[in-house]
């Protein structure tokens, strides 16, 4: 008798034990789940900030390349030219330079002053030197690319009640001119080489111009080119697009989980602030 009184007690008191830890687990997975509720509250109400400022972080770090490279920071700099090797081609010619008396550096000064080469694995490893500048880490369509997204999508803040998200098809059309620039240059630098082509001496929309403009317009891709300008102009039209298309989408989205969240925690008599 005395045996089972006591086998009793140890079985009474494992399961108490059982059922605190169960209860500690239950509290514990509450208060997760409430957390992340609130996490995913707050990025839903402040999701553009979240997303341009990762934009700002991500078009940031290439220009700093340079600064490094300029400060004699030069493992800095090099571990941010390595990064966005795997994002862009960064050919010297269609890249921003700063500290040099040029934004752009030609072809034919690169070919001179680093390797007469072709070659784009070659060419890409040119960085800049004291005299010309410092390369930006990406490419000037790289550049616009994924910095009018930014700005794009700080002026579609206030229109966002109004501004309905643009159809997939229309989105396809402010894609096509970055395509065909694209394209098209792939195609003359396969036949031409880089530093040939009907896309670098652009001697079709020479004869369409009559010569309207000066040879810098249509030869090369240094700054104020006609090949800039298509960067530039496609690059623009690839983040209206994006914006256009996307962020009308993620406000009605985030909206509603916003709302949701917030009529759950109503419900529960939870507050959505994090302080208690």
């Amino acid at each position: 008798m005395h045996q089972a009184g006591i086998n009793t007690a140890i079985n009474t008191r494992r399961a108490s034990n059982t059922d605190m830890a169960a209860s500690s687990l239950s509290k514990n997975g509450r208060n997760a789940a409430i957390i992340l509720n609130r996490v995913l509250y707050h990025f839903s109400r402040h999701w553009l900030l979240a997303i341009s400022l990762l934009l700002i972080i991500f078009n940031g770090l290439p220009w700093l390349a340079p600064v490094f490279m300029e400060q004699g920071w030069q493992k800095a700099g090099e571990a941010v030219y390595l990064i966005y090797s795997l994002l862009c081609h960064q050919m010297p010619q269609r890249s921003f330079f700063l500290f040099g008396s040029s934004p752009m550096v030609p072809l034919d000064t690169v070919q001179a002053i680093w390797q007469d080469t072709a070659n784009p694995l070659v060419l890409r490893q040119f960085v800049g030197n004291a005299d010309v500048g410092w390369k930006v880490a990406w490419s000037d369509r790289m550049v616009y690319m994924y910095t009018s997204p930014l700005l794009f999508g700080l002026a579609f803040w206030p229109l966002r009640r109004h501004l309905k998200p643009l159809s997939l098809w229309a989105f396809l059309l402010f894609l096509l001119p970055m395509a065909v620039d694209g394209t098209t240059h792939i195609i003359s630098e396969l036949f031409g080489g880089i530093g040939g082509g009907f896309r670098y001496t652009n001697g079709w929309l020479a004869a369409l111009t009559n010569h309207a403009f000066p040879a810098t317009f249509y030869v090369g891709d240094s700054f104020g080119s006609f090949n800039a300008w298509m960067r530039l102009l496609s690059g623009l039209f690839f983040g209206l697009g994006t914006v256009w298309f996307a962020y009308p989408r993620f406000h009605l989205a985030f909206n509603e989980t916003a709302n949701k969240i917030s009529l759950k925690f109503q419900n529960a008599k939870i507050r959505l602030e994090f302080r208690e």
